[in-house]
């Protein structure tokens, strides 16, 4: 099989071509990628000389080469994506670029060549619950995006959705929490703490650190999506959540802080993100019964195995943390 991964030079989309090429050695991928801040090279460093592997340097807003990538592909599977909220409120635009017009691009070529489009978004489209609630996200909850970040999350959702009841494009989506694991950028939440507490730095937590987040470990994320292409239904949507239960962010700096054998004076609560969602969790029923798919990785476990990676990779995400510390400065 030939797959087209669109931003597998990211976090999450290098995950999934290591697992995707570990599992199935005979499949082909090729990987198109902007390689903005977010997309590097240095994530996949191991596999670049794999002659399964083929990387393209190009944007998803050039129609002229998805269409040419899409029709030597069998499936794709849409990572590319601008995903920081920070991000989103410092400069909207590139995110509709990106994650409406992007896409967007993607699918009429799929349309044209009739390939299976697999959607990668989020649960934060789906909005915010209430602390001490019980209720969780499921395929059925209304969309109530709250920043622009997933604000446009949410409109490349409806986009893929009305290509396949209009023109019967073979879809799916998934709907992810939050994930966390190896090659995240350092400028994302749990990356962030660790390296600041190796840098001897506090830890930085919103408001009064109380907001809930669910956490998947990425390779669990890559599995479903595994589990989505080999059997999923066609025009289905699939919630993905992790093996946390309402694990605040406060909760989450503690658990760091003792792994890393500093006190909890090294937190620090900031100013609060404007728009900050309060609660995510996710109800991933649908793809357990559909699927046999559950997750395989506790949090705890491998917050305490992304913390051992960190300290064991500075020389990959040394470059990258001083790159973001000076965008932010600069705004």
């Amino acid at each position: 099989m030939n797959i087209l991964v669109t931003g597998g030079a990211g976090f999450i989309g290098s995950n999934f071509i290591r697992y995707w090429l570990e599992k199935y050695p005979e499949d082909y991928i090729t990987n198109l990628d902007a390689l903005t801040y977010a997309g590097n090279l240095e994530n996949l460093k191991d596999i670049e000389s794999n002659p399964n592997y083929t990387f393209v340097h190009g944007n998803i807003l050039d129609a002229a080469l998805v269409d040419t990538l899409v029709e030597k592909s069998d499936k794709v599977v849409h990572f590319a994506a601008e995903s920081h909220v920070d991000r989103s409120i410092l400069g909207p635009e590139a995110f509709i670029e990106t994650n409406i017009k992007g896409t967007f691009t993607l699918l009429e070529a799929v349309r044209k060549h009739k390939k299976h489009f697999h959607h990668v978004s989020t649960d934060e489209v789906f909005g915010s619950l209430s602390l001490g609630d019980t209720a969780k996200f499921t395929e059925r909850t209304p969309y109530a995006p709250r920043s622009p970040y997933s604000a446009s999350k949410a409109g490349s959702d409806h986009l893929v959705r009305a290509y396949s009841d209009t023109f019967q494009v073979p879809v799916t989506i998934t709907n992810c929490s939050n994930n966390f694991g190896p090659y995240q950028h350092p400028e994302k939440f749990i990356p962030r703490m660790i390296t600041n507490i190796m840098d001897g730095e506090s830890i930085k937590v919103y408001g009064d650190g109380l907001y809930v987040r669910d956490w998947l470990f990425v390779k669990d994320h890559c599995r479903a999506i595994d589990s989505i292409l080999q059997k999923g239904n066609v025009g289905d949507t699939y919630v993905v959540g992790g093996m946390s239960e309402d694990i605040n962010n406060l909760e989450v700096a503690k658990l760091i802080l003792d792994y890393m054998g500093v006190g909890e004076d090294r937190i620090e609560f900031v100013v609060d993100r404007p728009g900050h969602d309060r609660r995510y969790a996710v109800d991933w029923t649908k793809i357990h019964q559909d699927l046999g798919w559950e997750p395989e990785h506790h949090f705890q476990d491998w917050l305490k195995e992304t913390v051992t990676w960190y300290k064991a990779n500075e020389a990959w995400w040394r470059p990258l943390k001083t790159q973001a510390e000076q965008f932010y400065a600069s705004k």
